[in-house]
């Protein structure tokens, strides 16, 4: 008995000891799984890490790090091809049709993508469709032999300011990466290379390089937004596209790889003090109406020049810009819904938005612009066509002219032409960047 004792003692105080982490059991009940701990196990399978292989030209970095030598190589080697890779962050959308949703900026310019679940796996991507205006693309993996775990998607129109947000992505590479905070604000406009833009999910989770395509979640571990930017001069800023925009955008990407152009048919100007005395008006904030298009939805919701647009779909309007930049927030599958001022009253309209196709667009710029244009083989759109007395002849535009740029958007081609027409065809000016002969030249056309 006496040399068993200090065996049982000895047993009895290992027995004592903790477990290790991996030996416990998981208790569901245990109050560390909160509701962000289970969200996040629900949910992190179903976010991937992107990779993005690129063509990129540069004449590469000199050695020493020295500015002098670094153009000595550039001139004694010229611009060199090498391949640039880049980071990003994923949704499975789908499991069945292994889909997955990132950012257009991610996927940009890519050569090969490829795409790591949690678990390991990787496959390869093929581009569906992408969008750079609402930086929205849709990929679909390769060889992919059984259902992939999915994210469910929640309802951006019913978010609480102040309500815990979860963001997951690859910030720098570090994979299954998790960070919360809450929503800080709602449709928030947020200024691009390609203009202004409404409606993000304002947040302070952070968001860093990396977490682009990655989801922002509600505590039930629903998707609500998709991160997509954040300040670079601010701390605990960042946006997300809310996901009921996205299953817009993802519909047309899925069935035609793009989303169609649209517009009402309307032609507007800014308030200043002469037209709001003229017309009444208590302030200067709206857009008035110029001219109505004839076959438009702006024409057959009975909208006339004079009347004032005050709102958008809920949003006040505060000039011209702030009207194009709500009308470029919305797709082809939803509607617009104007508040309008008109001799003192106020009403609504609401208007389904018409695509605009390509032979409209080639119209209204010969029209209203005074040039036509064809393609060039990929470089840039060739002036084929210039009207007499038109703002392209006054410029002195040139059949056989380049144009490689209008406003802030390329010209690849002809059918560039009418995303550039939409967005700049309320301005007073245009900069267009134009070729003749070798020579390039920015110029600007006053319409």
């Amino acid at each position: 008995m006496q040399r068993i004792l200090p065996h049982l003692l000895v047993l009895a105080l290992l027995l004592s000891l903790p477990l290790p982490a991996a030996a416990r059991v998981a208790n569901p009940d245990d109050d560390r799984r909160s509701p962000v701990v289970r969200a996040v196990e629900a949910v992190s399978p179903s976010v991937v890490n992107i990779t993005v292989l690129k063509q990129a030209q540069g004449g590469g970095r000199a050695p020493f790090g020295d500015t002098f030598f670094d153009q000595f190589f550039k001139e004694f080697y010229g611009q060199r091809q090498y391949q640039a890779q880049s980071l990003g962050s994923g949704v499975i959308i789908d499991g069945e049709k292994a889909l997955v949703l990132t950012n257009s900026h991610v996927i940009s310019g890519s050569a090969t993508i490829a795409v790591r679940l949690k678990d390991g796996r990787e496959f390869k991507a093929d581009l569906v469709g992408s969008d750079p205006d609402f930086d929205l693309a849709v990929l679909r993996l390769r060889g992919v032999k059984e259902k992939l775990p999915e994210m469910a998607m929640g309802d951006s129109d019913d978010i609480y300011i102040g309500e815990t947000a979860i963001a997951i992505g690859n910030p720098f590479g570090y994979s299954n990466t998790v960070t919360t905070g809450v929503i800080s604000a709602l449709n928030r406009p947020m200024k691009t290379n390609q203009g202004s833009f409404g409606s993000f999910i304002q947040t302070d989770a952070a968001i860093n390089p990396g977490n682009s395509g990655g989801p922002l979640l509600n505590i039930h571990g629903e998707l609500i937004g998709i991160n997509t930017a954040i300040r670079a001069q601010a701390e605990g800023i960042g946006f997300a596209i809310p996901i009921n925009k996205a299953k817009h955008v993802i519909d047309e990407l899925i069935h035609t790889g793009h989303v169609a152009p649209i517009w009402l048919g309307l032609f507007g100007q800014d308030i200043d003090q002469p037209t709001a005395h003229y017309f009444r008006l208590k302030n200067l904030k709206g857009m008035l109406v110029a001219e109505v298009m004839a076959d438009t939805p702006a024409r057959a919701a009975g909208l006339r020049p004079g009347d004032v647009v005050l709102g958008f779909n809920g949003q006040a309007i505060q000039d011209k810009n702030d009207y194009m930049s709500r009308l470029f927030n919305i797709t082809r599958a939803e509607k617009a819904t104007l508040a309008v001022l008109r001799d003192g009253k106020r009403f609504t309209v609401s208007l389904e938005p018409k695509v605009l196709d390509a032979a409209s667009a080639q119209a209204l710029v010969l029209s209203r612009w005074g040039f036509g244009l064809g393609d060039n083989g990929g470089r840039g759109a060739l002036v084929t066509r210039i009207t007499p007395g038109s703002p392209a002849d006054k410029l002195g535009l040139r059949n056989g002219d380049i144009i490689h740029q209008i406003g802030n958007r390329v010209v690849g081609g002809s059918s560039d032409l009418i995303n550039a027409f939409l967005r700049n065809r309320m301005q007073n000016t245009v900069i267009m960047r134009v070729q003749r002969g070798n020579n390039l030249y920015y110029v600007r056309l006053s319409l």
